[in-house]
């Protein structure tokens, strides 16, 4: 058995496409015109090329984009004032910060100084209580792009076991709890599994799907699974350089060897990663729509 490949490129153009009709009819009917801004402290290269895929995106679907890019040695009162101009600001219905900042400043007083209901990242303590009991309002980018990726491939998620493989804040936690709700694309018996799991493989060869998150480049492989399986691989590891200085880029998963036995897997790159900017402008779109009283 070769997997199937679940093509993050393709289903991320397909949302896009939805969306743009989306916003073109939002500004037909509604005259309104869903908002972002972004906001970077500090010159962190991976941080600029994200803002600047963010903000192209933004623009490509018709999106009201607005970048604000702050010195690295912007104080804590002046990044607060910051959010508190934008979460006051009609036209902006989502704000996102990018992380990490820069270490003198307080990551969480920021992220939990922005207006929920413009929190378009997902990760408020209001949003993520709300997604814990089921009334989201906004889920996580990354863990729903991941939800979005098996629902529309097909992958039966319903009474399925799923294995987690990582319980960070920003993927593990969420998406073990978006998969165990009562709804459709979801309603899976979930297990997650980390760094104090005793025998990680004992989970992850009875996972139906496997989602990993691990942060360490190859760390399932082939034995580590059954036949079937399908398997979201979220890591990005950057293991070395092409002659041409290209970085050379792998997942938490042993590609190669886990395709042979998978019955569907995501390739990095190409898979989770375009989802998750797909997901933010999904959630701009939302936002607007909440703050118009459309929904």
């Amino acid at each position: 058995m070769t997997a199937k490949i679940i093509s993050g490129t393709e289903i991320a153009k397909q949302i896009r496409q939805e969306l743009k009709q989306q916003i073109a009819d939002l500004k037909q009917k509604h005259n309104l015109v869903p908002g972002l801004a972004t906001v970077l402290v500090g010159e962190d290269p991976a941080s600029q090329v994200y803002v600047g895929q963010k903000e192209k995106t933004s623009l490509e679907l018709g999106l009201y984009s607005e970048r604000h890019d702050l010195p690295a040695s912007t104080s804590q009162e002046d990044l607060l004032k910051m959010v508190h101009r934008l979460n006051n600001d009609p036209k902006i219905h989502g704000i996102l910060v990018q992380l990490p900042l820069p270490k003198h400043l307080n990551e969480t007083e920021v992220l939990y100084d922005i207006n929920p209901r413009k929190d378009v990242d997902g990760f408020h303590p209001v949003n993520l209580g709300k997604l814990m009991i089921g009334e989201p309002d906004y889920l996580p980018c990354t863990p729903h792009g991941i939800q979005q990726l098996l629902v529309r491939s097909g992958v039966q998620t319903d009474g399925a076991e799923v294995v987690v493989v990582g319980r960070s804040n920003i993927v593990g936690k969420p998406i073990a709890n978006i998969l165990l709700q009562k709804k459709p694309g979801a309603n899976a018996t979930v297990t997650v599994c980390h760094t104090g799991t005793r025998d990680i493989s004992a989970h992850t060869r009875r996972a139906d799907i496997l989602i990993v998150a691990a942060g360490r480049p190859k760390a399932i492989t082939a034995d580590m699974v059954r036949e079937g399986v399908v398997v979201i691989d979220v890591g990005v590891n950057r293991i070395g350089k092409t002659a041409e200085g290209k970085a050379i880029l792998a997942g938490d998963v042993d590609f190669d060897g886990v395709k042979e036995k998978a019955s569907a897997i995501t390739p990095v790159p190409g898979g989770v990663g375009p989802m998750t900017i797909t997901m933010l402008m999904l959630n701009t779109v939302k936002a607007a729509r909440l703050a118009a009283g459309l929904e």
